[in-house]
């Protein structure tokens, strides 16, 4: 058995998705306004995104990207710091790792 879709409330769906395809590779399969979008991925999961007014997950709520190595890591960390979000540099936890908050108002985590 394998996760087919996860739905996240977000602040805003537009920027959301922006945020998701151009760093994390997900791609926008549909959208109604700008309430509502789906992303995939690679694999087949889908993503949706609904427009929620305020957005109030627990502080440790988070979704993970794996990446191949830890140059990737570091490129999508100095990418990110560049395009003036608000990022700490990797550290080694529970493995290569670092957090995003990303537009939508949740938390992302970049792990290798």
């Amino acid at each position: 058995m394998k996760v087919n879709h996860l739905n996240l409330t977000v602040t805003d769906v537009i920027a959301t998705s922006e945020f998701l395809e151009k760093y994390f590779g997900l791609l926008t399969q549909g959208t109604r306004g700008d309430g509502f979008a789906f992303l995939s991925d690679d694999n087949g999961m889908v993503l949706t995104l609904m427009k929620g007014g305020k957005v109030n997950y627990p502080s440790t709520f988070h979704i993970g990207f794996m990446q191949e190595n830890e140059e990737q890591v570091d490129e999508l960390n100095q990418r990110l710091k560049e395009d003036g979000f608000d990022v700490e540099p990797p550290q080694r936890w529970h493995g290569y790792t670092f957090y995003v908050k990303a537009p939508g108002g949740f938390t992302v985590e970049v792990l290798c």
